[in-house]
């Protein structure tokens, strides 16, 4: 049976609960094909809204100026001009820091942060939680400097790198710390990846934390050597490993901490590796695998390498130049039939299997 609704215009309900406004003959639930006009939607401000949603809303939020709709995907209001959201998994370092300078210790590696199953992120935990994008969105990429080398003086601290924007909680890693420095007893300082501790005679150092949550590892301490006057200083933190503590025994500075080797771009390559300390006439570290810098007794710091978040080399002598910390990186995986194609700052796109990469080398931004 229809139920004809009379005034002015024509309206049905039929026998089986379908509403036309316009119309005589239903065919949906609301059928309103029959209309040029327009729906006029629930209005309210953000404030307004429902206090418990369920799919399928929609509303006109008048503090944003747009028509909205409940995303039970992500438990969130998204505008019509957003797209669906989709999963992204990151890498994301920051800069090393630089090795410290006369009688200096190595400098930590940049926080790493991961999000690949079955892979682990810096200090050794568990890969952390893929992120969502919304589509529409703009993301802005930071990538972090790393440390300056220095002159007699203590080692520089990377900067951070980070995802922001759209709604999403930051991810960011911490910059790696910088070595000590100027021939005095000082302790590693913490970063994302702590840098060695530097001794002084009789006085062992130890070497700086990583930050919590943790983004890599410890420093090695550094420690009086095989002599009145020797000064063996301990190796920065990588992201896989505490760097190598200094001899007390025979004249050898410790090694930088290890890398951590991450498979997002679709081939496994080591990043993050710690900065080797120096020793005064002894053998200075070697730099953490990864890229990171190797210490020297009479030359300058071997830097870290760029775009790996590797911390830099130390250096003993009061004239000589310390190693620069390595520029941190960030990378996207995103499934191909989701990448936008649209960005800012020159990231590298590559392919594997189903997946585009974006590697950001210098900040940026990518609209999802």
């Amino acid at each position: 049976m229809t139920v004809t609704i009379s005034g002015t215009g024509t309206a049905a309900l039929n026998a089986n609960g379908q509403l036309g406004i316009g119309t005589g003959s239903p065919s949906v639930s609301l059928d309103l094909s029959s209309k040029t006009d327009a729906i006029a939607l629930p209005i309210g401000t953000t404030a307004e809204r429902p206090s418990s949603p369920t799919a399928g809303m929609i509303r006109f939020n008048t503090t944003r100026g747009t028509p909205e709709w409940y995303d039970t995907f992500t438990s969130s209001w998204l505008g019509f001009y957003q797209g669906a959201p989709y999963s992204v998994e990151y890498l994301v370092i920051a800069g090393g820091g630089s090795g410290g300078a006369h009688g200096g210790s190595g400098a930590g590696a940049g926080g790493y942060r991961n999000s690949v199953a079955g892979e682990t992120t810096g200090g050794g935990g568990s890969a952390e939680s893929a992120i969502n994008f919304v589509g529409g969105t703009i993301y802005t990429i930071t990538v972090g400097a790393g440390g300056a080398g220095v002159v007699n003086s203590h080692g520089a601290n990377g900067s951070s790198s980070s995802i922001s924007g759209g709604g999403i909680s930051a991810i960011t890693s911490t910059g790696g710390a910088g070595g000590r420095g100027t021939a005095n007893y000082n302790a590693g300082i913490s970063g994302g990846s702590g840098s060695g501790g530097a001794a002084t005679v009789n006085n062992s150092a130890a070497g700086g934390s990583a930050v919590s949550p943790t983004q890599g590892y410890a420093g090695g301490a550094g420690n009086a050597g095989n002599g009145s006057n020797q000064f063996n200083q301990g190796g920065g933190g990588g992201a896989g490993a505490v760097g190598g503590s200094g001899s007390s025994s025979v004249n050898i500075a410790g090694d930088g901490g290890a890398g951590l080797a991450s498979s997002i771009t679709g081939s496994s390559v080591t990043r993050a590796g710690g900065g080797g300390g120096s020793s005064q006439t002894g053998t200075s570290g070697s730099g953490g695998s990864g890229g990171g810098g190797a210490g020297s007794t009479a030359g300058n710091g071997v830097s870290g390498t760029t775009n790996t978040g590797s911390g830099g080399g130390a250096v003993h002598g009061s004239s000589q130049t310390s190693g620069s910390g390595g520029s941190g990186v960030v990378i996207l995986r995103v499934l191909t039939t989701k990448y936008s194609g649209i960005t800012t700052g020159s990231p590298t796109v590559t392919t594997s299997g189903s997946y585009t990469i974006l590697t950001y080398n210098s900040s940026g931004t990518y609209t999802a």
